[in-house]
């Protein structure tokens, strides 16, 4: 049985003592990560020791995140507003749904139960088998009355059944063969057109992508899967298969780069990754051979950006060493000369700014909302106030959304109405501070200095159409990074971390134009010479009409 442990209390700064006297003993990635696990440890006990500290803080710092929303944070109407506050509304219309004014005046919601059942017309991929009536056609006498003619109704009762297979189909053509019993020749049946061609088909190479870039289901996975449905494809396979059709998407993706650098509005933002070529052992010999520049850099990050374009949302991914700023201002390298600067959304950090371009900031208004839904254990009444308030203004947003109003009718919109809720805001977080309501050094005085610090730039919103209020388009993007890092775990080289950023970007950029990703990689192999003579023509948004355009041509030809 092990001896209680001792608790040691120690000094910050001798802790950081030993670290660099320890340091020289160690290699610089058992080294990197000693530091970082104390610097965690450091600023976990710093939460602890602060006034009201709780345990939500902590858990959204380690990752584990909870619902934001004010019903969820608050749990109904226990907590009053504030001594001198406006009242306001206590329903769940001010999570930052609906705001009631609002609704009275221009929308009418309607929140109907999720029944969860899905009807016969949604499987739009869906084989129809037409089946007709054992012994009744069209105009024929009625068996019932005796009287009247039977007439098609045009719309058939439709039965779905869902039936499983293997994600991966095999085929395999018996072609006869024939032998002469006197020359010996031997004659074999000629191949059907859809058995000829590569082993693995377009629509597998589509499918091997989807799962791994689009699903995050790593390739091992799959290849378990596989064999257990006996068509077994190795792992090694499909990622020699992956690799070598990314050359075909190379064209377009370089065409969703040039027209992203040129998006009017770009949101980013960064999450790590793993990249073994870089970690460990590989690392060790990168750097003894001289072949790692900037050597002194250890993080490893994939960014997310999200431009709006002309065309609509393009999405790209960028994994390796280079943080989110570095690879927006390698991006913007591309972008057309003589553009006004575009508005850039990110949260708070300067490594999100881009370095030799010019932008207009633009921070994310939900990011300052998080910290003060941190502090709602320890401070309720002020912090709900805060919510309620800001509620308001996504409410209006949500308007704007389902309208779909133009960047100029949106700005007014919220010029109107979310202005005077913004300076009612500022003035009681100053009012707040500066009447010693708040400790400056409490958890809701250092929310409340995040906000007023990048007031300007939170508010952009009022003062420029198309400005975002906040990043959310640009998290969710990243959120197919995550799906692969949490369940692939990591890239080997960085070769394989490009692979996936263009996979992704074709499949993510397909999704926000509401296109079936499988049919747009398949139709991208499928028309392999056109798409490199005109990456242009098969974007997602254009392709079908590129697909419709050259089968009319085929026609007329023929």
């Amino acid at each position: 049985m092990s001896a209680k442990r001792r608790v040691v209390r120690i000094e910050v700064d001798e802790v950081r003592q030993l670290l660099l006297r320890v340091q020289p003993m160690l290699a610089k990635d058992d080294y990197d990560k000693l530091a970082n696990l104390m610097e965690t440890l450091i600023e976990v006990t710093r939460l602890l020791h602060q006034e009201g500290a709780t345990l939500k803080r902590l858990r959204r710092m380690l990752g584990q995140a909870s619902s934001e929303k004010t019903a969820d944070v608050f749990g109904g109407d226990a907590h009053p507003t504030p001594e001198g506050a406006a009242p306001a509304q206590r329903d769940k219309e001010q999570d930052g749904s609906v705001d009631p004014a609002a609704q009275s005046e221009d929308v009418e919601e309607t929140n109907a139960k999720n029944h969860g059942r899905i009807p016969a017309a949604a499987y739009l991929a869906a084989a129809h088998i037409v089946v007709q009536h054992p012994h009744l056609h069209v105009g024929d006498e009625c068996p019932g009355c005796a009287r009247g003619k039977l007439f098609d109704l045009k719309e058939s009762a439709q039965t779905s059944r869902i039936f499983g297979q293997a994600p991966l189909v095999a085929i395999c053509w018996d072609c006869e063969r024939l032998r002469c019993s006197a020359c010996g020749a031997v004659y074999t049946a000629k191949l059907p057109e859809n058995a000829q061609g590569p082993k693995y088909s377009e629509t597998a190479a589509s499918m091997m992508a989807l799962l791994r870039y689009g699903t995050g289901v790593p390739l091992n996975r799959l290849e378990r899967l596989q064999r257990n449905l006996q068509t077994p494809v190795p792992a090694s396979t499909q990622w020699d298969v992956v690799r070598d059709r990314a050359l075909v998407f190379l064209p377009v993706y370089t065409e969703l780069v040039r027209l992203a650098a040129s998006g009017n509005v770009l949101h980013n933002d960064d999450t790590y990754v793993r990249i073994l070529e870089f970690m460990g052992k590989r690392r060790a010999k990168l750097l003894a051979k001289g072949e790692l520049p900037d050597p002194e850099r250890t993080g490893l990050f994939t960014t997310g950006v999200v431009s709006d374009t002309a065309a609509g949302p393009i999405a790209l991914f960028f994994t390796g060493r280079k943080h989110a700023g570095e690879n927006l201002t390698k991006l913007l390298d591309e972008r057309a000369p003589g553009l006004p600067p575009p508005i850039q959304m990110c949260d708070g950090l300067d490594r999100n700014l881009p370095k030799g371009h010019v932008v207009v900031e633009a921070n994310c208004l939900s990011h300052g909302r998080r910290h003060v839904v941190d502090e709602a254990d320890n401070f309720p009444e002020e912090c709900r106030h805060v919510l309620e308030l800001l509620a308001k203004v996504f409410a209006n947003e949500k308007i704007c959304r389902k309208h779909k109003l133009s960047p100029e009718d949106r700005l007014r919109l919220h010029q109107e109405r979310s202005a005077p809720v913004m300076a009612e805001l500022h003035e009681w977080i100053k009012a707040q501070l500066d009447g010693k309501c708040v400790e400056p050094n409490s958890g809701l005085g250092e929310a409340f200095n995040y906000m007023l610090k990048r007031w300007n730039k939170i508010t952009l919103f009022l003062r420029m159409p198309a400005a975002p209020l906040e990043n959310n388009r640009c998290e969710r993007a990243l959120k197919k990074a995550i799906q692969h890092r949490n369940a692939s775990l990591f890239y080997r080289t960085l070769r394989g971390a490009h692979v996936g950023d263009m996979h992704m970007a074709l499949i993510y950029t397909a999704e926000l134009h509401r296109e079936n990703p499988f049919d747009y990689l398949t139709a991208l192999q499928l028309n392999e010479a056109d798409v490199a003579v005109h990456p242009e023509d098969w974007l997602p948004w254009n392709y079908r009409a590129t697909i419709a355009r050259l089968e009319e041509q085929r026609s007329e030809a023929a």
